[in-house]
């Protein structure tokens, strides 16, 4: 009897978590008969087989105007889909993160009797605890990816399982030693005895405009304090645009040595000895390669004055919010002057004890995060959760 699995990224990133999900459910589901998936996707999922439904930038849309000037399309898509879903007679739903979307859907075939699942869970930790009440109506089985998110859960008519992250089985525990460090920087031909800076302003334009130019002041406020030191800046690119950005204002800082490098932000924090990273991401990339970082935020006034009121986490950077205490400094808003990020970053290079402490904390975060609740890794501890959900509809 074959098994027909539903799915549907919408960004690349759901893309791979969906795609190594796959691989797994053909490993656990493989035994009871053949496996299908039908749904959205990209290039990762459909080399996993993946019978596509619709194109997967058919979903690609940003920021606040672009959704709402597209909604009838939107609309006429989430409607074909789940009748689809519905017609094709799949066993269960997985939807992978893009959440609003997803939601919609999840909830609509789960009142048509179909199993579903969501992978990844929102940020109720940080903003909008009330999400989990609309999340428990969508969704039988949500995979979290924080040990912390599940409890967020407790008493909701779904299950929420701690999988782990993906990073942390994509980066080995010793992607950040020495020797990697020297041979990252033999590739980018960076000196082996710099002191290297990662300096991570964010992907987004308006993240760059806000927190590059401070980033770059803390360097040459940094340069001046170690002036015995050569002191280089790595600063990777998201894209073009990015690039085009960083490179205008560098004219101002002709005195600083700074590489530009494309698109691998995991190479720049390889290379270097310790980062200055915009909150985010990255911060938990830096943590599983072990490295020293400052992390800050800068938004507009007006949208600080909202987000502000709306975050209820005492912290902003993924190591302190795993640990629930300040393992990394954080400089927010008009606290993040250059002056004070440069010495929060002279700190962090000069406290040698406290930097061994802090790495053991890291190497234990990644071994929890890598392994998930079970030890057996995200993909292959939600592969087996789907396939209890579908021994118990089937009982």
């Amino acid at each position: 009897m074959t098994i027909k699995i539903g799915l549907l990224a919408g960004e690349p990133s759901g893309d791979n978590l969906a795609a190594g999900l796959m691989s797994a459910l053909r490993q656990q589901l493989g035994s009871a008969g053949p496996v299908e998936f039908v749904g959205v996707g990209g290039p990762a999922m459909i080399a996993q087989g993946l019978h596509s439904l619709a194109a997967f930038d058919a979903l690609a849309v940003n920021g606040f105007k672009e959704p709402l000037l597209r909604l009838p399309e939107l609309w006429r898509l989430y409607r074909r889909l789940a009748q689809t879903f519905k017609d094709e007679g799949v066993d269960a739903f997985i939807g992978i993160d893009f959440n609003v979307f997803n939601f919609l859907l999840e909830k609509r075939l789960r009142k048509m009797g179909i199993a579903t699942a969501h992978y990844v869970s929102p940020s109720v930790y940080a903003w909008r605890k009330g999400r989990t009440k609309k999340v428990a109506q969508c969704a039988d089985l949500l995979f979290c990816l924080y040990p912390f998110e599940p409890k967020f859960y407790a008493g909701l008519p779904l299950r929420a399982v701690f999988v782990g992250h993906p990073l942390a089985e994509a980066i080995e525990p010793d992607a950040g030693s020495a020797v990697a460090r020297q041979r990252c920087r033999q590739q980018l031909q960076i000196d082996s005895q710099d002191l290297v800076i990662a300096v991570l302003p964010g992907s987004r334009s308006s993240e760059v405009a806000l927190m590059l130019e401070p980033f770059l002041m803390a360097m040459r406020m940094l340069c001046e304090e170690l002036p015995q030191r050569q002191i280089s800046a790595v600063i990777p690119c998201v894209n073009a645009a990015r690039r085009s950005q960083v490179e205008a204002l560098l004219p101002q800082f002709a005195d600083l040595s700074i590489k530009l490098i494309d698109s691998d932000a995991r190479a720049a924090l390889i290379a270097a000895d310790a980062a200055l990273i915009k909150s985010g991401t990255s911060t938990l990339e830096a943590m599983l390669l072990g490295r020293p970082m400052v992390v800050s935020y800068k938004l507009g006034a007006l949208s600080y004055a909202i987000a502000s009121r709306l975050v209820s986490t005492p912290y902003i950077a993924l190591p302190n919010i795993l640990a629930g205490t300040e393992l990394v400094p954080e400089l927010i808003q008009d606290a993040a002057t250059p002056a004070a990020l440069a010495q929060a970053l002279l700190s962090q290079l000069d406290e040698t004890t406290i930097a061994s402490d802090r790495a053991g904390v890291f190497a234990e975060m990644h071994q929890q995060l890598r392994g998930g609740a079970s030890g057996r890794g995200a993909s292959t501890t939600a592969a087996q959760e789907i396939l209890q959900l579908l021994e118990a509809r089937k009982g």
